[in-house]
Order: structure tokens, then C-alpha cells, then sequence
């Protein structure tokens, strides 16, 4: 039976504590016989009695259970049952200086461990000590190790049919498997190095069995950028290839569908890792250190790991998390006072059903939040609830147990609000952390994970519970074999039966368990160390906002709003905890390209210009570079000085917007001048909603009126014509007159003929000398003649031949 002090690391009742120190008393007796030297000792006995005293003048390596470090690299089977041969191997290396000779390696079983902090002080043991270790079986079950020099290492294997282990009732069994021999300097048997693990026992079903539910997570870091190509697919970008040797043959990933295709586990997706691989299948391309981006090559391999995905969920029970698995803790602590953070995870979770379901043609369940680690504190629940989810998948030494249960309770929890805390076991969810690569650390994690688990099922045999295990979110390739290792002999035991989370989530609570949430001081200080900072939020936001001006005057928003919506849930992931100035750096990335995008709509930079007259048009020129057409916009020119210059009716004027793809557009301003000199204008585009869009585009007019004095100059020049006509109408008359004189000088022999040509004179030449003067001023000075009042004022000052100046002329 259980210990009533049992749980959450609460120390064993004193008649445990005597019934301990009487057993200890009896399993030294063979070492009392040995310190009088009675015949009945034996050579494993005498080896006992001194290896205390003498192992540590061995210098043993640091962190090694002696002199001698022993390996045990494998056990099977994991969980025997009746006629079962148990056989360990592993190697024994000479860690100190001397020389081990005559030398074997033995086996130690027993007692039996009956609670779960007793596994956890056996585990956490190194040295031998005896009279607490077991004695060696002994016999022929030995592997002699004749010389071990210092430095080397040899393998062994033992076998030991179950009988012979002498192992009781069902229970939990220590086994230890040691080095006993002799160095050069103490020639006498001593146990030079132990290593000590354990073996669950129960041969027959039980009565009732203890529901397990195991996670299997399919999480990944981030892999796509906001960046796509301006082609028809919207070819994606990836920060690297990383994500192709996780889904190869062999992979990360690739290794945790294969593992996970065994076992009867609940398949916890991030969205985001299903449509990351989605992305590949049609072609990607690679961000390089340079700028430049290369085709990816890895498109079969995308495709083969979504199919043997689909085919590997259908009817299993699937859980989404928010796409890209959004730090709800980051949120709740940092997040949640910068205004529309909230509204990312719930776009996260709205999307995740729909993402899952379209790739793998599984509805998914979204009903769950998994806040880092397990660790909840009430703000963390309200956010992770903020979003519609009803169900928070805690951790035991997060919710710790405060009722002095005498057992492990079931995992569902209500805590109020229509919210469940479906709460993980905190050993058995952490028993594959840590380098699983190495065979002897991967044996030991499994034994221990299977102790863990029958040990549940030993301490209230008739109340059937509901156990849930939350193994780290991505587990390495090495992590990942071990936990399948141990949950295959888990489900092939006789104790534990496989249930979903949906199924544990809502299985009935155990009345005495606790329900109630963590203050935010109990928050672990280690994971708060590793969240994302306010700022990292209030960037988001920034991008965020960008994009809803962005969105506006695109006509086809979905080719921007998509891939950079998600790009935005993925900068507050869970995975970028620990990684701050990975993070930083893609958040800034995303904001980057949108500034980038956004700068393809702008207004071509104005030089100066001159205005002549009381009335012009300036021109202003709207580029669009985007593959897409833009409207919704609104081009605004205005004045500084509307005193001087009129822009339409008032300071400014505004037009709308509508270009084509790749197109620009020139739009004109109507203006009028009311005095001379130079007018600051501005050039500004907005969006409908009033918002600046782009940088203002600032020039210069420079104003020049015709004046008075302009006027007097060209009056002048008339009365210079007209008097110059004068002129010669003065000549012509004097000069017919000195003619008659000399006509009539000539005398009458002119007869009637002179007066014929006088009389003619008379008429036509008088006639000719008063009209014809006018008529050659007026033939002489018709180009000049002012311009009536329907004449139209030119808009600019008149062309020259001249170079031109750096001022723009505006139209006319």
C-alpha cells in the first residue's frame, strides 16, 4: 500500500520510517557476522562489508558510482511476467588508476519499492552502500571480468530465468547489477562500482487498470517567412532547409510519425509544421546569407511525409494547437496590455482546424491550450481560455497536490469558469528528458517510467484513474525512440490501459484533489527567464497595424493579408523561447519586407517649379510596382501658403487613386496665384480612412506673376509705333508738296494734260497722302496689336532656347 505522504515530495510516516531501519538492521547482519569473522561469511558478503571503507580511496571519476562505472546498456524483457528469462548487458570501465583484477559482474534484487518517492531516492543514489543495496544472486548467474586495466572497458551479459530472481508480490523491484573484484594496492573482494535501476513486476491482468494517455507531439521551430514570390502560386520562402532533414527518412520528425504509427497515443499537431511541409510540395525556394533566395529541392520528400501522415492519423484522436503554437504564458505575463495581441491567438485558433482538416482530411480537436511546460498561474488561464478554448493541459508540479492524497489523482480538474485542467504527471511526463543517445541513460529512463506508472496503479488498485503524460513539446530522434520504447512495454503490460485526451479530459475528477490555480508568484522563475518580452509584442502590433493599412488599397488582399497574418502569429511561438535574438530578428525580418512592399506604392519625387500667370496645373505622379492593381486611395496636394497659392478652392485639394499593376499614374492639380514669390506644397497619398500612406513628397513653386510694370514696358512700345507712323505720314505729305511746286514751275506747257494730273492729284494723290501713311502703320505694326480680352493666358512662362533651369515648368 501507498505511503499517506506519498505525493508531491512529502516526507514517509514514522512507522515507515522504523519498518526501513529495522529492515536495514536485519540486511547488515551478514555484515555484522563478517566484522566477527564467523565461518558463515561469504566472499560477496566480505567484499560488502569493506567496500565502503576503501572504494573511495580509489579516486573514482567525478560524477561515476566508484572506481569502476557500470554501464547497463540494455534489459529485456522490460516488464517479465511468469517463465520470462531477465537479461541485462551493458560494459564496466576502469575509471581510476589501479589495475581491477580477479573481478566479476553480479546481479541485486530487491525489495520491493511501494511508493514513488522511495523510486526517486533509489534513482538518485550513486555509491554502493551496504545494508541498503541488496545481496548479489550470486551462483553461476555472474560475467567474470578476469583483468580491467585502468582506463578500459569489457562488455558483459547476464541471463536469470524469473524464478530465481525470488521477486514476491506484484510490485516495483529494485535491481541493481555491480562490479565486485580487486585492485593492486587491496587485494580482498569489494564492490568497486554499482549501477541501479529498476524491474516492475506483474505477471497476472489487474483487476482494475489505470487509464494512460500519452501525447505525441508533431512540433517543430519556425521555418517560412512572410516572403512569397510575386508569381501566380505565391512561390513560398523558408529561412533555411532545416525542415526537410526533420521530414526525411531518418529525420526528427520523419522518426516521431514512424514511432508514433505503433503506439496508441494523442497526436498533438502544430498547425503551422503541417503547413510548412504544405509549402514545400510546390516548390520553395531558400533565404541565402546574401539576400538572394535558391530553389529548394525537397518536394518529394513533403509529399511522402504528409501522405504517410494522413494515412497514420485517420481515425486517431488529433488534438490542434493554435497555429504556431502561440507562448500563452508570453501573453499572459507580457503580451496581454498591448492592445490587439489577444485578437493573434484567436486568429491562431480559428485557423488551426481549417489548416489541419484541408492537409490530412482529419477534423481536428481545438479544444486544448498547452501553456510551456504545464506551468499555469490564473492570468495564464485566462488567456489561454481567451480564445475559446475550455481545456489547459497543466503539469502536477505546477498544480501541486495540497489535500495529503494518499495517491495519484486523475488528471481532470475543475477550476472554475467551465474551464478543465487536465493535469500531466509531472515524472512520468519528464522521464525522457535529457541525452537519450546513449543506450545505458535510455535503459535506465525506461525502467524508471514503467515504475513510475505500475506504482500509480499499486497505490489504489480498486479506484480506476486517469493518468495523462506530456512529454516535452519536441523531442529529439534519441528522446523519441526511448519514449516508444517505454510506452510499447507500457501497453503491452498488464496495469495500464491507452485512453484519449478527449476521453481523460472529461473522465470523473477525484473529489480530493486540488482545483485550485497557482499564484503568479509560484510561477517558475527558470521559465519566466525564457518568455518573450513586452517589446517583442508592441513590434507584432506595430507590423500588424502596417498590414491593416496595407490591406486597404490592395485589390487582391489575400495575397498579402495570408502569408503575412501567419508570419505574424509565428513571431510570439512557443519555440522561440530561449532563443531571444533568433526571435527578434525574424519579427524585424517580417516588418522589413512589409515596409519593402509597401514602398512600391509611392509618389515619384518632385524637382521645383515655376508658375507664371494667375492660373496652372501641376502634375503628380503615383508609381505602383506591386503585381496587383491599388485603389482606395486618395493623392492630397496642398499649400503652405494658401495666401499665395491656391491649390483648387482652398489650401490643398485631393483626388482619388487607381493604378494598375506595374503601372503608373499622373494626376492634375488645378491651381491660381495671387501674389509672387515661393509656396512650400506637399504631396501626401492617404487611404480612405484618412490615414498617411507613404512618405510626403515635399517641392517647391515658385510664383511669378505678370505685374505693372510689365504693362508699362509694352504701352510704351505702342506709342513708339504709332509715333514712328506719324513719322512717315509727315515725310510723304511734305514731299508731295515740294513736287506740286515744281510742277507748276514748269509753266503752261503742261496744257491740259497738267491739269488733267492735277486734278488727279487733287483727288487720288490727296486721298493717297491723308490714308496711306495709316494704312502702311497699321500693315506695319499689326503684329503688336494687344491681345483682346478672349485671348487665353498662357499657364507657365514662354519657351527658350536657352537650357533649362533645375525648376520643373508646370503644365499648361
Amino acid at each position: 500500500m501507498a505511503e499517506a505522504a506519498d505525493f508531491q515530495g512529502t516526507s514517509p510516516s514514522p512507522a515507515r520510517r522504523w519498518l526501513r531501519r529495522s529492515g536495514a538492521l536485519l540486511a547488515g547482519a551478514p555484515m555484522l557476522a563478517g566484522l566477527l569473522q564467523l565461518p558463515l561469511s561469504t566472499p560477496s558478503q566480505a567484499a560488502e562489508k569493506t567496500s565502503a571503507a576503501t572504494a573511495g580511496s580509489m579516486a573514482p571519476a567525478k560524477g561515476s558510482s566508484g572506481p569502476v562505472d557500470v554501464s547497463l546498456d540494455s534489459l529485456t524483457p522490460s516488464v517479465p511476467t511468469d517463465g520470462d528469462t531477465v537479461t541485462v548487458s551493458g560494459s564496466v570501465t576502469n575509471t581510476g588508476k589501479q589495475t581491477v583484477t580477479d573481478a566479476h559482474v553480479g546481479i541485486r534484487v530487491g525489495p520491493s519499492l511501494n511508493t514513488r518517492s522511495a523510486i526517486d531516492q533509489v534513482a538518485k543514489r550513486t555509491g554502493f552502500q551496504p545494508g541498503v543495496d541488496p545481496l548479489e544472486i550470486g551462483g553461476k548467474y555472474v560475467a567474470k571480468v578476469d583483468k580491467l586495466t585502468a582506463g578500459s572497458s569489457q562488455r558483459f551479459t547476464i541471463s536469470v530465468p524469473v524464478k530465481d530472481l525470488d521477486l514476491g508480490s506484484d510490485g516495483v523491484y529494485q535491481l541493481g547489477v555491480s562490479l565486485t573484484g580487486r585492485t593492486t594496492a587491496q587485494q580482498w573482494d569489494q564492490v568497486l562500482g554499482i549501477e541501479r535501476t529498476f524491474l516492475p513486476w506483474q505477471p497476472e491482468a489487474a483487476d482494475t487498470k489505470t487509464k494512460t494517455t500519452y501525447l505525441w507531439p508533431l512540433v517543430s521551430t519556425v521555418h517560412l517567412t512572410a516572403e512569397t514570390g510575386s508569381d501566380a502560386q505565391q512561390t513560398p520562402v523558408f529561412k533555411n532547409d532545416d525542415l526537410a532533414k526533420e521530414i526525411a527518412p531518418g529525420g526528427r520528425l520523419d522518426q516521431l510519425l514512424s514511432l508514433g504509427n505503433q503506439l496508441d497515443v494523442t497526436w498533438v499537431v502544430d498547425p503551422d509544421l503541417l503547413a510548412s511541409v504544405d509549402a514545400m510540395r510546390g516548390g520553395y525556394r531558400i533565404q541565402q546569407k546574401n539576400g538572394t533566395t535558391v530553389a529548394g529541392e525537397n518536394q518529394a520528400v513533403a509529399n511522402a511525409w504528409l501522405d504517410k501522415l494522413e494515412k497514420t492519423v485517420q481515425g486517431r484522436s488529433l488534438v490542434a494547437l493554435p497555429f504556431a503554437d502561440p507562448d500563452l504564458a508570453s501573453l499572459a505575463h507580457h503580451g496581454k496590455d498591448v492592445t490587439g495581441s489577444l485578437s493573434h491567438l484567436k486568429d491562431a485558433t480559428d485557423v488551426a482546424a481549417d489548416t489541419v482538416e484541408t492537409i490530412v482530411h482529419v477534423k481536428p480537436s481545438t479544444e486544448f491550450a498547452w501553456p510551456a511546460d504545464g506551468a499555469v498561474d490564473p492570468s495564464i488561464i485566462k488567456v489561454a481560455t481567451s480564445a475559446g478554448a475550455d481545456k489547459v493541459i497543466a503539469r502536477s508540479d505546477s498544480l501541486r497536490e495540497t489535500g495529503g492524497l494518499s495517491y495519484t489523482p486523475s488528471a481532470a480538474r475543475p477550476i472554475g469558469g467551465g474551464t478543465t485542467a487536465v493535469v500531466a504527471d509531472e515524472q512520468l511526463s519528464t522521464a525522457f528528458q535529457g541525452d537519450m543517445m546513449k543506450a545505458d541513460t535510455s535503459t535506465l529512463a525506461i525502467q524508471k517510467f514503467l515504475a513510475q506508472s505500475l506504482t500509480i496503479n499499486l497505490q489504489e488498485p480498486k479506484n480506476e484513474r486517469s493518468i495523462v503524460v506530456a512529454p516535452q513539446r519536441m523531442p529529439t530522434a534519441s528522446q523519441a525512440q526511448s519514449m516508444a520504447d517505454g510506452l510499447r512495454a507500457l501497453q503491452q503490460g498488464n496495469w495500464s490501459q491507452s485512453q484519449g485526451l478527449t476521453e481523460a479530459a472529461t473522465a470523473k475528477p477525484d473529489p480530493g484533489a486540488t482545483t485550485k490555480v497557482p499564484s503568479a508568484s509560484s510561477y517558475p522563475s527558470a521559465l519566466r527567464h525564457r518568455e518573450l518580452p513586452r517589446s517583442a509584442f508592441e513590434r507584432i502590433q506595430a507590423t500588424q497595424a502596417k498590414l491593416d493599412k496595407f490591406r486597404m488599397i490592395l485589390t487582391d488582399e489575400s495575397r498579402v493579408v495570408t502569408p503575412f497574418g501567419r508570419a505574424i502569429e509565428r513571431g510570439m511561438s512557443a519555440s522561440w523561447r530561449g532563443r531571444t535574438a533568433e526571435a527578434a530578428d525574424f519579427r524585424e525580418g517580417v516588418e522589413t519586407y512589409l515596409d519593402g512592399l509597401m514602398s512600391l506604392v509611392h509618389l515619384i519625387q518632385k524637382s521645383d517649379a515655376k508658375l507664371s500667370g494667375r492660373s496652372a496645373t501641376i502634375p503628380v505622379t503615383v508609381q505602383n510596382n506591386l503585381v496587383q492593381g491599388v485603389g482606395h486611395l486618395v493623392l492630397r496636394l496642398t499649400s503652405q501658403q494658401p495666401t499665395r497659392l491656391k491649390i483648387g478652392d482652398g489650401p490643398y485639394d485631393e483626388q482619388p487613386i487607381q493604378v494598375a499593376g506595374e503601372h503608373s499614374q499622373s494626376v492634375k492639380f488645378t491651381t491660381s496665384t495671387k501674389a509672387n514669390g515661393p509656396v512650400q506644397v506637399v504631396a501626401q497619398l492617404y487611404t480612405e480612412d484618412g490615414q498617411p500612406y507613404g512618405e510626403p513628397v515635399p517641392f517647391e513653386v515658385k510664383v511669378t506673376e505678370i505685374t505693372s510694370t510689365v504693362m508699362l514696358v509694352i504701352g510704351g512700345g505702342v506709342l513708339l509705333l504709332v509715333l514712328a507712323g506719324f513719322r512717315m505720314y509727315t515725310q510723304r505729305k511734305r514731299a508731295a508738296a515740294r513736287q506740286a511746286e515744281e510742277d507748276a514751275a514748269n509753266g503752261p506747257d503742261a496744257g491740259g494734260d497738267d491739269e488733267d494730273a492735277e486734278g488727279t492729284v487733287d483727288t487720288d494723290t490727296t486721298e493717297d497722302s491723308e490714308t496711306s501713311p495709316e494704312r502702311a502703320s497699321d500693315s506695319e505694326s499689326g503684329a503688336d496689336d494687344p491681345e483682346q480680352p478672349s485671348d487665353p493666358t498662357p499657364d507657365t512662362a514662354p519657351e527658350s532656347a536657352d537650357p533649362s533651369g533645375t525648376g520643373e515648368r508646370v503644365d499648361r
